[in-house]
């Protein structure tokens, strides 16, 4: 056998020791061997051994920073300091306690227990009291459903008779009420610190679909970091609670990780703990992750692991320690890895020995954690005894507590920034004034349009600038981007901030916006709409990773905590917000009616048959129509620039506090007839119907919306048709019934109402329009004219949608009997 150096023993433990580390309560982990720790058997190496290979396993050496790995290294080679063993006991028994007074007295409710994985609440404690000493003023935590209750209740501070009450349901409409709901809800309240210090907490609403907080808690962090003018990034922290399984599994996870240091999404840092049961609802990790741990999803990033045996609370107390010194220290992600088991099934109305039969014989014989803990930690079995005693009686008087309730438990209160904001059903009175005065657009677009001194502008840019300026100052139609960036500039001068963030969002998809100017010889940026910021407003125009998900979830997160602020998530095309359906269904369409939570986050989405296949023509716009109830969000497609411009206004100047969808333009960001003279953008307000009183002897009213309007008013200047009117349908939810119905009131000749879409009989807004429209016109029978029903949106062929489209013209304006 080879007879290794003391300096490569030691570096053979830090590299590889966790693979040796005891880390699982029930000896599924069984050492992973590796030739440098096989030769090391000497004296010296079991010291190492003892450092490396115990409790905790620390997996960092991975990391291409020296200083990082040393910081590691140095911490836990120290002498461990003397834990509050005490406390430590005391908080583990209100867990465990807390779940079997839950299991005795709701039995066949589900709960999500925590038993098992209790020492999550040593693990919180260590990183909030740190957190506390290093100037934590908030902490945000996301997490799903497993231990939420406990965590509720011990952590964030809520009282346990309001957890009670919910399980009691006293309310029918309570979002306390039956499944598992009430895992979801969010909670705030106050952490008594060890050290003294009070840390406000906030637990983040979440839905089932497990991962799809971590974009929300980063969004949200980094409003309240902006809030605070924390760019360091200590007065705000982020903890994201995981399982296992979901952590492997799920792709949001690595799409959020991607997010931690890029420009715009950095929170300085989030302190993951995977609660890790070595199992997924009724599978194994064998059949869940192809690598050893589930944690090395978190492997993408240069970031410390550290896995600990959840059956050790001394070692996951010091490791969470560690975690919350290194991200104080660095501004970065790191990942506690808390090994533990799940002591009933995926939920407590399920039978696990049907599928671990062997496993959970074992875990029914182990004792309650605070038991055999105790039994180490404190002396005599009476101090345990009492200890249980007085939990549970505590327990008791907060159950009678919540037995009497009458009213709806309240588990949150929100910040002051949201006083000024409702939601509920749109009124006409919420409407707001968004026209701007035509010396302050002329001032917004000189500023956006002057180049600083010594700035090489590439020409192309430069040019699209001069045309810019030349709209305002009234020598051209003000075109789609110009709009757009007056409604920003505007708003901006207001006081307003304004976040757009998306792919390629800085230049624009179609190389129309241009927001960000590059030098062109020394790479140097220039963002013009900066320049009108007036306290306290902002402006961030952000590239996002390709992909959807986390983005789209991010911007939903920080539109929470900024709801005066301008919060815009861009698709690169339309279809691509697919890819972040989750986020749409759970959060974005949901929240009010779940949750009670209220957004005003825009979704840009492109739409646009312009015959370059199925791909990207269409944002699914009967997707979202689909989604829309109860007045809980906002679908519009605007025609024109003008009316862009006074739609993004409305939208951050009005109280009314609802996502906004707004399917932009393709082809039409250019189109002459979509543009508009400066005289609309200074009066006026969003109008969500365009008549059309031009034709007031009209015999057919055509209704439609988006591009198709600028088509069917061309082609019927073509034909030199004077009997049709064109009603533009702008806002399609909250259906505008009273404008509609006054369109159409001008137009009381008219006997026959079309609707006209472009996309496939399937698609766009023929279902959700057809039998509102017809209910508004009444005996005058409404038809329709679309494409026919088809798997998917357009053809691929230039040459077939110009037939198709021409088509539709001679539809419309057929004669029908």
């Amino acid at each position: 056998m080879t007879v290794m150096s003391q300096d490569r023993v030691a570096e053979a433990f830090r590299r590889w020791g966790y693979l040796h580390a005891e880390l699982d309560p029930l000896g599924r982990l069984i050492p992973f061997p590796h030739p440098d720790l096989e030769e090391s058997r000497d004296a010296d190496a079991n010291r190492w051994r003892s450092v490396y290979c115990g409790s905790i396993g620390a997996q960092f050496m991975h990391m291409p920073y020296p200083d990082r790995c040393r910081f590691i290294a140095e911490r836990m080679e120290a002498e461990p300091q003397a834990p509050d063993r005490r406390r430590i006991l005391r908080r583990i028994a209100e867990i465990e306690l807390f779940e079997r007074f839950l299991h005795g007295r709701y039995v066949g409710t589900k709960r999500y227990s925590l038993e098992g994985g209790a020492t999550l609440v040593t693990a919180l404690d260590a990183i909030l009291d740190g957190g506390a000493e290093m100037g934590a003023e908030l902490a945000l935590i996301g997490m799903s459903h497993r231990g939420r209750l406990s965590i509720m209740t011990r952590v964030v501070g809520v009282q346990p008779a309001l957890i009670f009450a919910g399980f009691g349901d006293i309310d029918p409409r309570s979002t306390l009420g039956g499944g598992d709901v009430k895992y979801h809800l969010g909670a705030t309240g106050a952490y008594q610190a060890a050290g003294g210090r009070t840390v406000a907490i906030h637990l983040v609403s979440n839905p089932s679909h497990l991962e799809t907080v971590d974009p929300v808690l980063m969004g949200r962090t980094r409003a309240r970091q902006r809030r605070l003018e924390d760019s360091s990034g200590t007065r705000v922290l982020p903890i994201a609670v995981h399982g296992d399984a979901a952590f492997a599994g799920q792709g949001i996870v690595s799409e959020t990780l991607n997010l931690a240091g890029l420009p715009g999404f950095s929170v300085a840092g989030t302190v993951h703990v995977i609660v890790n049961n070595l199992i997924g609802f009724t599978a194994e990790p064998v059949r869940l992750h192809s690598s050893r741990y589930a944690s090395d999803a978190a492997l993408r990033l240069p970031i410390p692991i550290l896995h600990v045996n959840g059956e050790d609370p001394e070692a996951v107390a010091r490791a969470s320690r560690i975690a919350v010194e290194y991200r104080h220290a660095f501004a970065s992600d790191v990942v506690i890895d808390l090994i533990g088991f799940r002591r009933y099934g995926h939920s407590e109305v399920e039978d696990p020995t049907t599928t671990q039969p062997l496993l959970y014989v074992r875990i029914a014989e182990r004792p309650m954690l605070f038991e055999s803990y105790g039994a180490r930690a404190v002396e005599g079995p009476e101090a345990i005894v009492a200890l249980r005693d007085s939990i549970v009686a505590g327990l008791e008087e907060e159950l009678a507590i919540g037995r009497a309730m009458t009213a709806k438990p309240v588990l949150r209160r929100l910040p002051s920034y949201w006083d000024r904001y409702t939601g509920g059903p749109w009124r006409d009175d919420l409407d707001v004034e968004t026209g701007v005065r035509a010396d302050r657009l002329e001032a917004i677009a000189r500023e956006i349009t002057r180049h600083p001194e010594g700035f090489a502008m590439h020409p192309k840019v430069a040019k699209g600038l001069e045309r810019r300026l030349a709209m305002v100052l009234g020598e051209a139609p003000i075109d789609w981007s110009t709009a757009e960036a007056l409604a920003f500039g505007s708003l901006l001068l207001q006081g307003t901030p304004v976040r757009l963030a998306g792919q390629d969002s800085r230049r624009g998809t179609f190389n129309q916006r241009h927001a960000v100017w590059i030098d062109r010889e020394t790479g140097r940026e220039h963002i013009p709409l900066q320049q009108l910021a007036q306290s306290p407003a902002f402006f961030e125009i952000l590239d996002t990773p390709l992909s959807e998900a986390a983005s789209l979830g991010f911007e939903y997160g920080f539109s929470r905590d900024y709801p005066e602020a301008l919060v815009c998530w861009e698709a690169q095309f339309g279809d691509f917000a697919n890819g972040a359906q989750v986020i749409v269904d759970q959060f974005v369409v949901a929240a009010e009616d779940k949750w009670g939570l209220l957004s005003g986050l825009v979704l840009l989405l492109p739409q646009g048959f312009e015959g370059q296949g199925p791909e990207h023509s269409s944002a699914r716009l009967e997707r979202y129509l689909q989604l829309a109830a109860e007045d809980n969000i906002q679908i519009c497609q605007p025609t024109t620039s003008a009316q862009y411009f006074h739609l993004l206004r409305r939208q951050a100047l009005g109280s009314w506090r609802k996502p906004l969808i707004i399917l932009t333009p393709k082809g039409m960001l250019r189109l002459p007839a979509a543009g508009s003279d400066r005289l609309e953008l200074t009066r006026g307000r969003f109008l969500s119907v365009l008549p059309d009183s031009a034709a007031a002897g009209a015999r057919r009213v055509l209704v439609c919306s988006g591009r198709i309007a600028h088509d069917l008013r061309a082609e019927r200047t073509r034909r030199a048709v004077k009997d049709v009117a064109i009603v533009v349908l702008e806002q399609i939810y909250p259906f505008p019934d009273k404008a509609l119905a006054a369109a159409l009131g001008e137009l009381s000749g008219a006997r026959e109402i079309v609707w006209v879409q472009e996309e496939p009989a399937n698609m766009g807004a023929l279902s959700f329009v057809r039998p509102r429209l017809q209910q508004l016109v009444g005996d005058r029978h409404v038809t329709t004219v679309h494409r026919s029903a088809s798997a998917s949106p357009a053809t691929g062929s230039t040459k077939a949608h110009a037939i198709e489209q021409q088509r539709l013209m001679d539809l419309a304006w057929a004669r029908f009997d």
